[in-house]
């Protein structure tokens, strides 16, 4: 058998720069917990913005807090085939390559050249987890979902880390097909 995991299903986000989020927000904007996350010091906010592609503008998408060095939007390939994009599944912070999209806040409106992408599924455990599961850092793995649409997910990417603690994410495109829900469990299948 082999280790559970608890399923994050991820909806469409924004991650902002400090300067990004002014820009967006105004001079001196901080931003507001709405709900913490399961990742420690991961949190939604209160703030929204509208992510504008070629073909579309998709409203009132939600910030993720804390700030970053760089911006970045997360998408689910549905999310981005409704604007207009087609975007690189790609590890979060991994933007060199991918486009731009134009983000509209209540203050502001900033052209992004890159950081937008569909996110690489993977599983955050902290190191003793890691070390629980038989898997280190930057590990591909197979996971497999049960119910009544069973799949087994390929190239699955650990992120170990002390900022990290047991959850796997996938998009919401992803969690559809296999008919999948938070708060449920996957397994990390051993290797042979």
């Amino acid at each position: 058998m082999g280790y559970k995991v608890e399923i994050g299903i991820s909806n469409k986000h924004v991650h902002l720069s400090d300067a990004d989020l002014e820009k967006l927000f105004g001079a001196g904007h901080k931003l507001t917990l709405k709900k913490e996350l399961k990742q420690p010091g991961q949190f939604a906010s209160d703030e929204l913005v509208d992510v504008v592609g070629p073909k579309g503008t998709l409203k009132g998408i939600r910030v993720l807090g804390p700030t970053r060095k760089e911006s970045q939007v997360e998408l689910a390939m549905t999310d981005a085939r409704v604007i207009g994009l087609s975007l690189p599944v790609r590890e979060s912070g991994k933007l060199d390559g991918s486009p731009g999209v134009k983000l509209i806040g209540p203050a502001g409106v900033i052209e992004l050249q890159k950081g937008a992408i569909i996110a690489l599924r993977h599983i955050h455990l902290s190191p003793a987890q890691a070390a629980e599961a038989g898997v280190k850092d930057k590990d591909l793995v197979e996971v497999k979902t049960s119910g009544t649409r069973p799949v087994i997910f390929q190239d699955v990417l650990i992120r170990s880390g002390d900022a990290h603690t047991r959850e796997f994410h996938v998009d919401t495109d992803e969690g559809n097909a296999a008919g999948i829900k938070n708060d449920e469990f996957v397994e990390i299948i051993p290797t042979k």
